[in-house]
Parts: C-alpha cells; structure tokens; sequence
C-alpha cells in the first residue's frame, strides 16, 4: 500500500492518533479479509467485522474535538477509507458512509440535536439516502415521515437515519422556497423506528446491505432536520462548506483508490506465480506493459486527489470556505479515481483467465469496482459540468448538491 502522508495544522485535531488508527487497520486487516466471503453469503458485515471497525469511530473522524470528534483532515479520511477498503471493499464502504454521513450530521444539525447525538455517552452511527423519495409533513413540534427509499448502505450498523424528503406543502405537494425550487430536508431518526425492507440482490459490494428501508409516519423534532441543499455550516464553517457533496467525496474517493490498489496489487503476486498460466503470463511482455500502464494511471490518479485535497486544507488552513472552482476538481478527481480503477480492474479481470473468473478477492474486487462506479456521485454529467467550470464556459455557476447552476 501507498504509504501514509504527514500532515499537521493548527486547524485539525489533536487528541487523536492518527498513526494509531492507521495501525489498527492493519492488525485488523485479516479479520477483514477472512471474513469477506462470509460477509458476501449474510449480505452484511458479520459481527466480527464490525467489531473489529467499532475502535476507528468511522462517523465521528470528521467531527469537531468539541463534540467528542476526532477532527480529521479530509486526507487523512482519504487515507483510513482508502487502507479499509484494501483489506474488504464491503467494511470500506460501510465506513465511508458512516463516515460522510456523521460529517455531516455534525456540520449542519443545530446544537440542540448535536447535544443528543454527541453526548459523549453512545457512538452514534448515520445511514441512510439522500434522494428525496419519501414526504415530511409539519405537525407541532416537528414533522412527520413517510415515504420508501433504497441504498442504505450500514444501516444494519447505523443507530440513526439520515433521510432526505420533500416537504408537504399541507395538500401533499411539494412545497416551495421564495426562489420556486423544492424544499428538501434532510431528517434523522432511531432505525428501529423505520421498517427494514431487504432488497438487495446486486452484482457487487452485496456485504455492504445496501436496502430498502420505509418510514411510516415517524415523527421527527424540528430540530432534526437541516435543508440538504442549502445548508449551511453551523460549527467549523471552512471545512464543512465542502457541503454534503463535497464530504461524500471524501468517502467514494478512497474507497476507489483502496480497491483499485488492492486489485493490482492481487495480480501482481498472482504474475510471479512460477507455474501453470501464472508463469506464462509472468513471461510475457504483453502483460507487464499493460501492468506497468494500470500502474501509472492508479498512481496518477491517486497523486492527482491528493493534489486537489491538499490545496482544499490549504484554504481551510487559510480561514476560506470553499471556490466553485475547488469542488469543480474534486468532482474530476474522484472521477478519476473511479476511472482508473475499472480500467484496472478490467485489465486484470480480462488477462488473469480463470484466476479472477472464480470466486476469490480478484473477481470479488472486480464486482465491487463496476458496481461502485455506477453511483450516482460518479455521473458522467457531473464531470461535464466541472469540465465546463474548468474550461471558463460556466464561470458565473455554482454548485448546487451535484448541479452546477446559474446563480439567482
């Protein structure tokens, strides 16, 4: 694995040692492993995974030291999601939505609802979907939830939802902000106040228990909820203006590079095989210069992230929220990332014969890499909005969720 970057700022926390959570990962990182297939057969992470998890506080490395966060920087996210997922694709990305969604409930839920959340008592951990397909009515004293949603990835592990939905404007439409767009929020509950619906039969990353889950009017305190489109930062204002995209960036972004890493490095030790079609294909030129290639692309790819993120802490170092044009890179480089990686894993799944046709970490890797990079955050139009920012045509825009749109 690439080996961890230093990093130090007066702006980011101290009372934990990152050097130590990089560690853990890696006594840790045969339980991943031998668990993967076991994992894959439950459709979640078994209790001896998650165990193993529960010491890094995945849904607390981003929040404030303040509220008993560990107050990371965004590469050293990069770097915990990234040596995760090396070990098991499914455990690395249970982590990184634990991840992006406790950023996120930490950035922009009021103190009141911080005060419940972090006590400091339970390690509280965020799942859920943030498309609006479900409806909040208001009532006193908050608003009540129904509706249906899919992908809520960790929510086996999550004690708390994080679910976005359009508010009832009283006659079962959607409501209207004094600028004509839809008010969304997003709104967090128990889990086991919702119904747990399965449905998740998938081609990759199928330990992650990705499902369908229900609200029937559950009541949520108004001070619960935050508008997920417009929200603004309510405590450590600099970093937090990534906004959710740019947080769920974070996440999406090393679990690629994690992968991508792994699946190389597989082949690799695969190639120097002295026997059988492993020694043949180690005595090919052929092989070694599409190798050498995939190489290069991962590596320029990775370089290429931590580039963007490293200038993103810089501005937050600096005291700047963040430019049009920083999330406008952030988008490319995750992008690229993912890109990188199914090049890879093609090259390897396509070269390897029946070594990456059966059951084992390469085809488990492979499914994992095209079903990763079928999600939404990886849409070809969100690169060709940033390529436009980039090239000047849509200066005047700003981000909006995974829009970039003209500013009102």
């Amino acid at each position: 694995m690439n080996a961890p970057l230093k990093h130090a700022s007066g702006y980011w926390g101290t009372k934990t040692d990152f050097a130590s959570l990089m560690a853990h990962i890696e006594t840790i990182g045969p339980i991943l492993d031998r668990n993967s297939e076991a994992n894959e057969k439950l459709g979640r992470l078994n209790e001896e995974t998650f165990e193993a998890l529960k010491p890094i506080r995945m849904s607390h490395i981003f929040a404030g030291e303040d509220i008993g966060g560990a107050q990371l920087s965004p590469t050293q996210g990069l770097q915990l999601i990234e040596a995760i997922t090396y070990h098991s694709g499914a455990a690395g990305w249970v982590s990184m939505v634990h991840a992006g969604i406790g950023a996120m409930s930490a950035a922009f839920l009021p103190d009141t609802a911080i005060s419940r959340l972090y006590d400091g008592k339970t390690d509280n951990r965020f799942s859920g979907q943030g498309t609006p397909t479900g409806m909040l009515k208001k009532v006193d004293g908050g608003y009540r939830l129904n509706g249906k949603w899919s992908y809520a990835s960790g929510i086996y592990h999550a004690t708390y939802t994080h679910t976005a939905a359009l508010l009832d404007d009283g006659n079962g439409q959607p409501a209207k902000d004094e600028k004509g767009d839809v008010i969304v929020l997003c709104a967090h509950a128990p889990v086991e106040e919702h119904e747990l619906l399965g449905n998740w039969n998938v081609l990759g990353l199928h330990a992650t228990g990705s499902i369908d889950y229900a609200a029937n009017d559950v009541f949520i305190p108004d001070d619960m909820v935050f508008p997920i489109l417009t929200a603004e930062p309510q405590r450590m204002q600099e970093f937090f203006s990534l906004g959710v995209v740019g947080l769920a960036a974070i996440g999406h972004s090393g679990w690629a590079i994690g992968a991508a890493r792994r699946m190389l490095d597989e082949a690799a030790k695969y190639a120097k095989t002295k026997t059988g079609r492993a020694g043949l294909l180690g005595e090919s030129d052929k092989f070694w210069y599409d190798f050498g290639r995939a190489e290069a692309r991962v590596r320029a790819a990775r370089a290429f992230l931590f580039e963007v993120w490293r200038d993103v802490e810089s501005s937050i170092e600096a005291g700047n929220r963040m430019t049009t044009r920083q999330i406008s890179l952030v988008h490319l480089a995750k992008s690229e990332v993912h890109e990188a990686g199914v090049d890879a894993c093609h090259f390897v799944y396509r070269s390897l014969g029946g070594a990456s046709l059966r059951y084992g970490v390469m085809q488990r890797i492979y499914r994992e890499m095209l079903t990763a990079a079928n999600h939404f955050t990886i849409n070809p139009n969100i690169v060709g909005a940033a390529g436009r920012e980039l090239a000047g045509l849509w200066s005047d825009r700003t981000w909006q969720f995974y829009d970039l749109i003209e500013k009102k």
